[in-house]
């Protein structure tokens, strides 16, 4: 199965990126744009979420802006930047953040929380479920959660509904199997991987904040 840009590019996002210094620089401004609006809608509105963790690994979090500004806001917190080597190898360092590169279909860093931002969109419910076992995996089992940042689509009241369509067409064109979900969509691949339960909360973006358990 092939997207769009795969029948354009010969190859997906992320393969033409690995190859591509200049589409892979793009593709990390971009989610740095974006986390500058998003993280800050999350600070905002549910500060809550960070306050009693003590190490997150920010999975997918290309070149750390996301993290950056978490522990800029929280500096209690030891950030993991975690992402493909090639993308960590050219990540500016920060105070408090350390990149680690690897796999997420691999393992995923230890830490009390896993951090996760538009990086499910871009995958099939099979391979979501595969990199949340793996986060699971990374958090303690009592007291550890994986903080989610993402569109919850079919809220007919939601300020940004017309952004989450928008970018339900984007993942369209450019992944095999990427969407946004649904809450019933987002229930699914939770409880496939092994949570026990979850919560949501709407912030000032088009994305929730959603918070799940072991």
């Amino acid at each position: 199965e092939e997207s769009a840009f795969g029948a354009a590019h010969g190859d997906d996002v992320w393969g033409f990126a690995a190859v591509n210094p200049g589409h892979s620089k793009l593709i990390d401004n971009a989610m740095a744009c974006d986390a500058r609006v998003a993280i800050g809608a999350v600070i905002e509105g549910c500060p809550e979420v960070f306050g009693q963790l003590r190490t997150v690994v920010d999975v997918g979090g290309g070149d750390g802006t996301a993290l950056r500004l978490i522990v800029a806001s929280c500096p209690w917190i030891k950030g993991i930047n975690f992402d493909l080597p090639h993308v960590v190898s050219v990540a500016p360092a920060c105070m408090g953040v350390e990149h680690v590169g690897g796999d997420m279909f691999d393992h995923v860093p230890k830490a009390d929380a896993v951090f996760l931002m538009k990086v499910l969109h871009d995958w099939g419910d099979e391979e979501c479920i595969n990199i949340l076992r793996k986060c699971r995996e990374a958090i303690p089992h009592n007291t550890g959660k994986v903080i989610i940042v993402e569109a919850v689509v079919g809220q007919e009241d939601h300020q940004f509904k017309d952004v989450a369509l928008m970018m339900d067409m984007v993942m369209m064109a450019h992944t095999p199997k990427g969407k946004e979900r649904t809450l019933k969509e987002w229930s699914y691949v939770f409880y496939e991987a092994g949570f026990s339960r979850y919560t949501t909360k709407q912030i000032r973006a088009y994305q929730s904040v959603i918070e799940v358990y072991p």
